[in-house]
């Protein structure tokens, strides 16, 4: 009779610990995760505080403080209205690759990645070979082979030479189909298929919502990588007017050192945070839904 409280207490005390679980904290990996989140921002906070510079404030005072006088919106207006206005066409151009590019990239790895996982035919072995060959291999050794081929179809010095090969992620598309692989059961095809319903009906309805973590993070690489990509429009791209802003704050940086050359390092500066609030944004945006489709995802489960 005696021990029965105590089993009961031991009981109570077993589920409230399972309830609530001792975290532990290691002094380690709190000061590792601190250099790499100071890492991290250190570049970020360095091109705010410059950003709010002059010119000459720039070059007279510590790189990692503010100057006397706070410029930052005196430096915006600068960057939009400099050289006729060019830095808001190469915003432009850029958002149009990243919009064709990037999201052209995304679907057609969403729709091949799902064709991969959930279809068997011939050489379907050999693909995932081709696949895994190109993911291996870097962008920049395709460069000179695909301008030669561009050159040739009268395509360079155009968007469609930054836009067309923007189209091909084969990373996207590995992410993809091992994504869909898992993601999406072949038993719920199954009754689809069972009830009638056409393939495309089933990928779209069916397929689509499980994926939309996968697309997702799909997204996300393909319009970091098109909208930082500087390579390709340095080799591809003569006319400033279809510049991406890479581009376009490559060619302004090196005015400096340009024979009668505008010293405009302030704007540079400025163009810059102007040019990373946009991907900051998006992938805030993203990462929300992202977030979602995961929970969505072990609901399900």
């Amino acid at each position: 009779m005696t021990s029965k409280p105590l089993v009961i207490r031991h009981a109570r005390h077993v589920r409230h610990a399972r309830r609530h679980p001792v975290r532990r904290r290691s002094a380690t990996l709190t000061a590792l995760t601190g250099i790499m989140l100071v890492y991290s921002l250190l570049p970020l906070a360095w091109l705010l505080v410059n950003a709010t510079k002059t010119q000459e404030g720039l070059l007279g005072s510590n790189g990692l403080w503010f100057a006397g006088e706070f410029a930052l919106f005196d430096n915006v207006a600068a960057t939009l209205t400099y050289d006729g206005g060019i830095f808001t066409r190469w915003l432009l151009n850029t958002v149009l690759y990243v919009v064709l590019g990037a999201g052209g990239a995304t679907l057609l790895a969403t729709v091949a990645g799902y064709g991969l996982a959930k279809f068997d035919f011939p050489g379907k072995k050999a693909v995932f070979a081709v696949v895994i060959g190109a993911v291996a291999v870097p962008g920049t050794a395709l460069a000179v082979p695909t301008f030669l081929m561009f050159s040739r179809m009268g395509l360079t010095d155009t968007p469609w030479a930054i836009i067309v090969p923007s189209l091909v992620s084969p990373f996207g598309l590995y992410l993809m189909w091992t994504y869909a692989a898992g993601a999406v059961p072949d038993e719920i095809l199954e009754s689809a298929r069972v009830d009638g319903s056409r393939e495309f009906h089933t990928f779209v309805r069916i397929g689509l919502p499980l994926l939309a973590p996968g697309i997702v993070t799909v997204l996300l690489f393909t319009v970091v990588a098109t909208w930082n990509n500087y390579f390709l429009p340095l080799i591809m791209l003569k006319d400033p007017d279809w510049y991406p802003l890479t581009l376009g704050l490559a060619g302004w940086n090196a005015q400096a050192v340009t024979a009668g050359g505008d010293v405009i390092f302030n704007l540079v500066i400025t163009g810059s945070l102007l040019t990373i609030i946009p991907l900051i944004a998006a992938f805030l945006l993203l990462q929300r839904y992202w977030q979602s489709g995961l929970a969505a995802g072990s609901v399900k489960g």
